[in-house]
């Protein structure tokens, strides 16, 4: 195996990496969760990073060729959705897109690898009635997308990354505090832990690879 093994991250500001300022870090940063995959694989394959910030699926359906496909890669993570659901966009509608994405990359005769949308956190937001019933909604969505999501990864035989399952509190469904930059986006510690679930699915599909 070489570095010809094309591994390409693709999405918006979470695959980006970015960062709001904090107090620790107040000129915000990028950290795409890419560099840290590259590192964990070493030399058996090549990361490339591909996030827009903002950018809805469908832009993401309107750049897939141009970003992904003509690079053929081998292996596509593909996270979208977040910014859809904060325009009130349907899952069902985000979905569609999703959906051409992961078909696109089918058709190539590479693999892609789906991403739940992680969860949110607001603080302070539960203190009212108001804020309870607006958390909610958008779980509510969040886990609606996440769930067509992992039923299309299950017809097709696809491994997937449950993002939303591995940062979320289990009591209570929001991201959870350690992994929140700015109750969207991740923090550092947030964007390891998703390349280590990316990597945790790439390792045995080369292992196979290699093996065959």
């Amino acid at each position: 195996m070489n570095r010809s093994t094309l591994v390409i991250c693709f999405g918006d500001s979470l695959t980006a990496g970015f960062q709001s300022p904090t107090r620790d870090n107040p000129t915000g940063r990028e950290t795409p969760y890419g560099q840290f995959l590259q590192s964990s694989m070493g030399d058996v394959v090549a990361v490339r990073t591909s996030g827009i910030c903002g950018e809805l699926t469908s832009e993401m359906v309107m750049r897939f060729r141009r970003d992904v496909l003509e690079h053929g890669p081998s292996y596509v993570a593909i996270l979208g959705g977040t910014n859809d659901l904060g325009w009130n966009a349907s899952p069902q509608e985000i979905m569609r897109n999703l959906i051409k994405l992961y078909e696109q990359t089918l058709a190539i005769g590479s693999l892609p690898i789906p991403v739940t949308v992680p969860s949110i956190r607001v603080e302070d937001a539960s203190e009212s009635r108001e804020g309870q019933e607006w958390i909610a909604g958008h779980l509510t969505r969040r886990k609606q997308l996440n769930q067509l999501i992992h039923d299309y990864a299950d017809l097709k035989g696809l491994a997937s990354v449950d993002l939303f399952a591995v940062t979320a509190e289990p009591e209570t469904g929001l991201l959870a505090r350690i992994y929140s930059n700015d109750g969207i986006h991740l923090t550092t510690a947030g964007y390891q832990l998703f390349a280590q679930q990316v990597a945790k699915i790439l390792q045995p599909l080369l292992a196979r690879s290699i093996a065959s």
